[in-house]
Parts: C-alpha cells; sequence; structure tokens
C-alpha cells in the first residue's frame, strides 16, 4: 500500500522540529512524524510520503529543501505553491489550488500513484479533493483541531472573523466528501464534530494517537534544565505546577496564572513552572503569540509573582522528559487548562513520566483520565477550579499516589503500534470494498460486553465460525456509544457487524456498500423521538437521591445514564410516571441506569432491523450476558443466555424460553445458535 499524506500548516522535517517556532508548528506535526514511523514498520505498507509546502525565507533555509529522505520507503516532499513564503494556517486557502497542481504533477511523474491520501487539516483536505476529482485516489481527513470549536471558544466575535468563516466551510466539505474520518477521541468524534451539518457519526473512526512513552517514563532530571527553571524562583525545592505548550491563546495559560495568582494556598506550597515553546524575542513571535506571552508578563506583574513562577525562554524537544522530570521530583502536577484539546499528547507524557494531570474538560482529555484514572477535569474558564483540583492532588498523598499508579498505564493504553495497526486495517478494507449482505437468510444480534468480547480464545473462534456463515447477517447490540463500541470491536479483532444497535438500542447503524462507514437509521431516529421530551426527563431527576449521572460521553439524545442501585431504579420509574413522562428504564450489572424514550431497548430495535431485512421470527438469534439484554431477549424466540451471564437472567422468569449455553462468551453464542438451528430443523 502508498499511502500520502498531505500537511501542509506549519514548519514540518523529518527531524528536530522545533515546536512553537511558528503558531502552527503544534502537535499535528508529532502525530504526524509519529504515524508515519509507526506505519513504516508494517509489512503491508510499501510506502509512505508526506507532502508538505516548500517556502523560502523565514522561518529559514531548511524548509525551502525539496525533499528528506527518511528511509528506503519513507520521504518528506515539498512542492511550491502561489505564494514562496511561510503562511499561516488563516492564509493557507490562498495556496490549495496552485498546491493542488503541483501535487498531480508530482503523482504523474511517480512509477505509482498512492493508494490512498491522508490529509491533516481542512486545507489538505481541499487539496485532497481537488487530486481525488482528477485521479480517483480515495483520501481520508484528520482534522486536529476544528473551526467550530475555536468559533463557540471566541463567541459573538466569530461572525466577524472571515477566515474562520471560510475554514468552517472547508471542514464542511471535507466531512461530506472524506471516505473516513480519523478522531483521537470520543469527545472529537461525538461532540466536536456534531456541530457540523456534513457529519455523520458512522463514518469517523476513534483511533487514540500513541506516544514514545518508553522514554518519559525513564525520565531523570539534568543540571541544566533545573538551573533554567530555578533561576527564576525563590523557594525552587517546592512543588511545580507545571504546564507545557505553546503561548497560543486556545492553550488558555493566561487562565492557569489567574488560578495562581488568585489562590494564596496554591501559591503557599507550590511553585508556577510555564515552558511556553521557544522565544528569542517576543516581538518576533509568530501569529497570536506575542500577545499571549504579554498577557502572561502582565499577569505575572499584577498578581506580583515575582519568585514564585518560572517562565524559561527556550527548551529543546530532547529536553521535555527532564522538565517532567523537574515537576516529579518534586512532588508537582501537570496542567493543561486549554479550552480544547483535541487530543493532549503532553498528558501521556507527563503521566508516563510519573506526575498526575490536572486537565480540560473539553477534548481529549476526558478519554485519557476516563481511561487511565491519572488526574482531575476541570472547566478551563474556571481559574478557581483549576486551582482547587491542583491544591487537592497537592495535598491529598493517598489520592495523588492513585493518580501516578494511573499514569503509568498510559503506555499500554495509546500505542502507536496498535494505532498503526488498525489505521492499517481501516485503509485496507476501504480499498478492498467488501459490501455488506443484501437478503442474508439468518441474522444474528449479540451484546458485546462478557458476550462477544471478554474471552481472546472464544473470540478466535467466534471470528472461524463467523468467515464461514454465508447466509448469516451479524450485529452487535450495545449499551455503549457507536465509538465506544466499535473501538472495542476493532481492537478486539472482531468480525465487522453488519448492523450495529448502540445506546442500549436508542440508535441504529448500518454498514455502507464500502464495508468500513455506517449510516445512522434515519426511520429509527424519528421513530424513537416520538413523546420523547429529554429536557423535561433531566429536570424531573434532577434532584433524585441516589442518582449519580454518567460521565458527559455517555449522554446521548435519546439516553440518559446514571449510577444507582435497584432501589434508585424504582425510585425512577416512580417519579417519571408522576411526571407523566413515557420513558424504558434499564438498570443493569447493579449499577448501571439508563433512561431512555419508551419505544426504545435492544429487544424494540432487533425488531426493526429483522422488519428492515424481511425476516421471519425463526431467522433471527439473539444473545446477552446482563439486565440490559432483558428486553431483547424476551422478545425474540431463539435467545441466547450466554454461561458467564448476571444479574439473575437464568432465572428471571420473562427469559425461560431462553437457551442458557454451557459454554461462556462467545462460544456460548455459537452453541446457542446451533442449538437452535437443530431444533428448527427437527421441527421441519
Amino acid at each position: 500500500m502508498f499511502v500520502l499524506h498531505i500537511a501542509l500548516q506549519g514548519c514540518l522535517r523529518c527531524r528536530d522540529v522545533v515546536y512553537g517556532l511558528t503558531s502552527d508548528t503544534g502537535g499535528h506535526i508529532r502525530y504526524l512524524l509519529d504515524l508515519v514511523a509507526a506505519s513504516a514498520q508494517d509489512s503491508r505498507i510499501a510506502r509512505i510520503v508526506m507532502a508538505t509546502r516548500r517556502f523560502e525565507g523565514p522561518p529559514g533555509p531548511d524548509y525551502a529543501v525539496p525533499e528528506e529522505r527518511i528511509s528506503d520507503k519513507v520521504a518528506l516532499v515539498r512542492l511550491a505553491s502561489a505564494s514562496p513564503g511561510y503562511r499561516s494556517k488563516e492564509a493557507m486557502h490562498g495556496e490549495v489550488e496552485s498546491y493542488a497542481e503541483n501535487l498531480i504533477a508530482w503523482i504523474g511523474r511517480q512509477p505509482r500513484a498512492p493508494d490512498i491520501i491522508h490529509a491533516h487539516y481542512a486545507d489538505a483536505a481541499a487539496v485532497a479533493e481537488i487530486v481525488e476529482d482528477r485521479l480517483g485516489i480515495p483520501f481520508v481527513f484528520t482534522a486536529h483541531s476544528l473551526g467550530r470549536v475555536k468559533a463557540a471558544m471566541v463567541g459573538d466575535g466569530a461572525a466577524n472573523d472571515p477566515e474562520l468563516s471560510r475554514r468552517i466551510v472547508t471542514e464542511e466539505a471535507a466531512l461530506a466528501r472524506a471516505s473516513l474520518v480519523i478522531a483521537s477521541s470520543r469527545d472529537e468524534a461525538e461532540v466536536q464534530y456534531a456541530g457540523y451539518a456534513a457529519y455523520d457519526p458512522g463514518r469517523a473512526r476513534v483511533l487514540p494517537p500513541g506516544s514514545d512513552l518508553a522514554r518519559f517514563a525513564q525520565s531523570r532530571p539534568h543540571p541544566r534544565i533545573d538551573a533554567a527553571i530555578d533561576r527564576f524562583l525563590h523557594d525552587p525545592g517546592k512543588p511545580a505546577v507545571l504546564a507545557l505548550a505553546r503561548p497560543v491563546a486556545r492553550k488558555n495559560l493566561a487562565a492557569l496564572v489567574q488560578a495562581y495568582g488568585e489562590s494564596p494556598d496554591l501559591q503557599a506550597c507550590a511553585n508556577l513552572v510555564i515552558v511556553a515553546g521557544t522565544r528569542d524575542d517576543i516581538d518576533r513571535l509568530d501569529g497570536d503569540m506575542a500577545a499571549t506571552m504579554r498577557d502572561l508578563l502582565v499577569l505575572i506583574d499584577r498578581y506580583d509573582l515575582y519568585g514564585r513562577v518560572a517562565y524559561p525562554k527556550t527548551h529543546r524537544p530532547e529536553d521535555v522528559p527532564a522538565i517532567y522530570a523537574y515537576a516529579r521530583e518534586r512532588g508537582g502536577v501537570f496542567v493543561n487548562p486549554a479550552l480544547n484539546e483535541p487530543f493532549g499528547l503532553t498528558l501521556l507524557e507527563a503521566s508516563a513520566a510519573g506526575l498526575p494531570l490536572v486537565a480540560t474538560d473539553s477534548g481529549g482529555p476526558n478519554d485519557i483520565v476516563e481511561t487511565c484514572g491519572n488526574g482531575l477535569l476541570v472547566d478551563p474558564r474556571a481559574p478557581a477550579t483549576i486551582a482547587a483540583a491542583c491544591l487537592h492532588i497537592l495535598t491529598d498523598a493517598p489520592f495523588r499516589a492513585r493518580c501516578v499508579a494511573g499514569g503509568a498505564r498510559a503506555a499500554a493504553a495509546y500505542d502507536w503500534d496498535r494505532h498503526a495497526a488498525r489505521y492499517h486495517d481501516l485503509l485496507g478494507a476501504l480499498l478492498a470494498r467488501n459490501p455488506p449482505l443484501r437478503t442474508p437468510r439468518q441474522l444474528l444480534i449479540c451484546d458485546i460486553d462478557n458476550t462477544l468480547v471478554g474471552c481472546e480464545s472464544a473470540l478466535a473462534t467466534f471470528r472461524r465460525w463467523r468467515s464461514r456463515q454465508t447466509g448469516l447477517a451479524f450485529g452487535v447490540a450495545t449499551g455503549r456509544s457507536f465509538h465506544s463500541a466499535m473501538a472495542v470491536l476493532e481492537q478486539q479483532a472482531s468480525p465487522r457487524p453488519q448492523v450495529m444497535i448502540t445506546s442500549v438500542g436508542s440508535e441504529i447503524y448500518h454498514l455502507d456498500a464500502n464495508g468500513v462507514t455506517y449510516t445512522a437509521d434515519a426511520a429509527w431516529r424519528e421513530a424513537v423521538s416520538d413523546a420523547w421530551d429529554r429536557g423535561a426527563v433531566g429536570a424531573a431527576l434532577g434532584r433524585l437521591d441516589g442518582l449519580v449521572p454518567q460521565g458527559p460521553l455517555e449522554q446521548r439524545a435519546h439516553k440518559l445514564s446514571f449510577f444507582g442501585d435497584e432501589a434508585t431504579a424504582h425510585r425512577v420509574r416512580d417519579r417519571l410516571v408522576q411526571a407523566g413522562l413515557p420513558a424504558n428504564v434499564i438498570h443493569s450489572h447493579g449499577r448501571y441506569l439508563d433512561v431512555l424514550p419508551a419505544t426504545a431497548s435492544k429487544g424494540t430495535a432487533v425488531d426493526h432491523v429483522r422488519a428492515l431485512y424481511g425476516l421471519p421470527e425463526q431467522a433471527v438469534f439473539v444473545a446477552g450476558d446482563s439486565g440490559n439484554d432483558v428486553e431483547m431477549l424476551r422478545a425474540r424466540t431463539q435467545a441466547i443466555i450466554v454461561a458467564n451471564y448476571s444479574d439473575g437472567l437464568a432465572s428471571n422468569a420473562a427469559l425461560k424460553h431462553s437457551y442458557v449455553a454451557r459454554t461462556s462468551h462467545a462460544r456460548g453464542i455459537i452453541e446457542g445458535v446451533l442449538h437452535f438451528r437443530r431444533a428448527l430443523a427437527y421441527a421441519s
């Protein structure tokens, strides 16, 4: 496979990238270089080219070099566009057409055209659209950051920013045209993209970036780094509240200085260390970096923080592990206060180095902190909350220890090799175009957690069995969201479902003809919307004792999710009846409580799919293991309960017709299907 990456923004080179050299030289470059390094290790990849802009003058001569070779199969190519000099992302739209023409000419000179293009940022996607129109090469899209998110930060002023409006239009086109959208987090895929008219959740995949975390886990202090920071501080032995980010407005470093400046308690127990890019002269900084640095200095002066705040002028990429080690050795904390953070590689690095986190609740940090349990999420617009979170970690030793232990799990959770394997599987599937069954003879729908997955050997057996079921349409029904479910299925190398019933039956997605992306079932969405008043349901349950909301990402348009015991579930049902609000309340595993439209459940969703396929009842099998599968199991005559069931399913009077398998997990699914097939053959 020949993969062509297009990345026009910032100052891209193969090694020794000067992050922060310009306002656009940031995390997307690190992401691209790490992805390419991991991709190159896969034998399925024959060639990788990164295509960027060639420009002369500042920031330096390196960016006028036409080509850099990294290895036998990896190269960086710089192609000219209309303007000879450096251009910021706000001005990049003027380079799109000329760059696309030069890229098409370059492709024409190659012995073989790329199989697929990966566009990084929307202007690169605009180039990819032109290439696809002319040469037929499909492209995938990674946004890295989004104009609508920035517009929400800017507020009313966004309407008067023509560059931002143009960027949003370009992003809309990219989302509409890309064969696949690759997101770094569920927040990006489920929240940030949702504001776009072209948004279709089934066309996005969440592939968390990896990170070379070994060098951070092994980080050690360095005397030069210690001296560069200590020279600012009266008491350099105190714990350090550390931030490391480019000095651009969206990184919100000013809020951290404000949080520190307005908290005497935090000043008493810790120093503040801000490593904000590299600068010789503030006046020479690119974009809004100069203004941001001046704002930071004004705040330091306003709160008279001299001797308590360090803000070194320069650092090299190889210095970063030692910077984390500086804070770790002093019992400090790492803070990312960004208004929005699409992913947050620095959070993984800091965690691997042994630092607990205080991170923005907007973007990828939601996934990282949920996965690793390595810190606290805060509202980045609430400085007092930032200060309180830092103080909690710094003063509660057992909690800090739990956060540090959670951070040690980051390396296993965020691995570039794992990312690259899933990425290549998706690219290969897009090119292979293996369509779903149009007229299946039978349908199997099963739960995911502890039914389909949970036993590796059983899933391997299921994969082999599934490959031989030529007339069987396979689907899943889960309490997870689409993206959460898809991540689990692809990480476990599950067979790709033809239909996905997600969010406890309140959403349905069907596999597209390309065999990779999915389309939401609009008819089902309309059906479950009937008589559903989400706001009224939320208000009615707002102050119910014992009812604790699950995280923001678990709340869906047609699902409200809580934690609560069985008694709480009864109170929820009673409260909704008293309020005259029809709803379906699902309680499972003794603690998960989901409130859905009255017409929504796994059972009704399966019946909707059965009707779409025109299948009789005897052609449908369902399998599950827990309380949120009851509706599905009760509604189908050929219901399978796997041996590792919970919530007393086997003794549930409504499920007496079910087959209780002797084997667990995916083997139990196979056992149940074979049982019902034999029974049907015997009856006929």
